[in-house]
């Protein structure tokens, strides 16, 4: 495929690991089971290693790369430390900034606004309270869902890795 960005399905699936910092998942084409992208945090500092393994897990930056399977950069999700509401830009394959994310200050669940590059927003992001269910939503129409797929009882319960569809 030239482009996986003109899908409309995607499976996304953390790496599982025992003790592992970085933010690592493969996007899978759900139809043919091919992967069509990797997720891949690159060059995590060792302090933020550290306190990925702390209470002060989601204070820390990040920074996920996302590539193609040869290797081309498709788009780029980054934060740096957060210590009160979090702002998460998106650049593009060439690290140009597309949009951003901000949070809400009061959300149950999780809320975020989603904006354009000048911080204009765009529309909402938002989740439910009671698991890792997202929609993108203006107006009150969906534009975009996100939500956490089962991986089993074994996964679920011994390790931090979940797989994530946008359910049609």
């Amino acid at each position: 495929m030239s482009n996986p960005l003109e899908l409309n399905l995607y499976l996304v699936k953390e790496h599982v690991g025992a003790f592992k910092a970085s933010n690592n998942y493969d996007i899978y084409n759900p139809q043919t089971g091919q992967i069509v992208m990797h997720c891949r945090e690159e060059g995590l500092g060792l302090f933020t290693k550290i306190l990925r393994f702390t209470d002060y897990k989601r204070m820390t930056p990040f920074d996920v790369v996302v590539r193609t399977p040869d290797g081309r950069q498709v788009v780029r999700v980054k934060r740096g430390i957060s210590l009160f509401l979090s702002k998460v830009q998106v650049l593009d394959g060439e690290n140009r900034l597309v949009g951003m994310f901000k949070q809400k200050f009061f959300s149950i669940g999780g809320a975020f606004t989603v904006l354009d590059t000048q911080e204009q927003p765009v529309c909402m992001l938002r989740g439910k309270w009671t698991g890792w269910d997202f929609r993108f939503v203006k107006d009150e129409e969906e534009y975009a869902h996100v939500s956490k797929k089962w991986a089993g009882l074994g996964k679920e319960l011994f390790t931090s890795a979940d797989n994530y569809t946008n359910p049609i």
